[in-house]
């Protein structure tokens, strides 16, 4: 079972998750070799500039090898980038499509068991949990949509406090974690960490856990 990062967002050019980014770099044997999937967009995210910028963002952290895995690409070769790689990096864009393009290139199994550490972005991070949590725009309505289930647990990305009571009637069902951009929650061997702030709704009642790693919420 990897280790997975779960992060709320991030401002890539601006590098504002640059310390989650470089503990879970920490987190990896070395020499270290990330591999993105690019697979969250629409129209996937083959823009030129923005890859050189995230490959320069990502060998600033200590990357030896920065590879993307394009969508279609056979399963052999799939396969093998992962063997090579102890370090995958799925990008933001929409959750639902990136988990579908997962399930369609049946790598599910393949995520499952992969022993390394998975960084997921927003949408990246929706996709590794058991359910997330997806806003309506322009509405005061939310979805609740299942994922990959990598992470047991119900998240939302791009967290503010607009849709507060909605949440917190949402959170009479299911506990839900709601990371705000700039933190993640980490999840390894079941149990789940937070990096910067990290909010809980339960029970109708939304809680703050401000803190680094050594602060558990298995259980809660």
């Amino acid at each position: 079972m990897p280790k997975l990062y779960l992060l709320g967002g991030e401002n890539v050019s601006q590098r504002s998750a640059k310390e989650i980014n470089q503990k879970a770099f920490a987190d990896t044997s070395k020499p270290l070799n990330v591999l993105v999937f690019p697979w969250a967009r629409a129209s996937f995210d083959k823009n030129c500039c923005s890859r050189k910028l995230f490959t320069g963002y990502m060998r600033s952290l200590g990357a030896l090898s920065v590879e993307y895995v394009e969508y279609g690409e056979s399963a052999d070769v799939v396969t093998e980038k992962m063997a090579t790689s102890n370090l995958i990096y799925l990008t933001g864009g929409q959750p639902s499509i990136l988990i579908e393009r997962i399930k369609t290139a049946g790598l599910e199994h393949l995520l499952e068991t992969y022993d390394g550490v998975i960084v997921g972005r927003s949408a990246g991070a929706l996709a590794l949990c058991s359910r997330f949590i997806s806003t309506i725009r322009n509405t005061s309505k939310v979805r609740v949509t299942p994922g990959l289930g990598l992470a047991s647990i119900t998240l939302k990305v791009h967290y503010t406090s607009q849709k507060d009571e909605t949440m917190r009637q949402l959170s009479l069902v299911e506990t839900i974690f709601a990371l705000p951009q700039g933190s993640a929650l980490i999840s390894n061997n079941g149990k789940f960490y937070t990096m910067g702030k990290v909010y809980v709704f339960r029970n109708g009642e939304r809680q703050l856990f401000s803190g680094t790693l050594n602060q558990s919420i298995d259980g809660f």
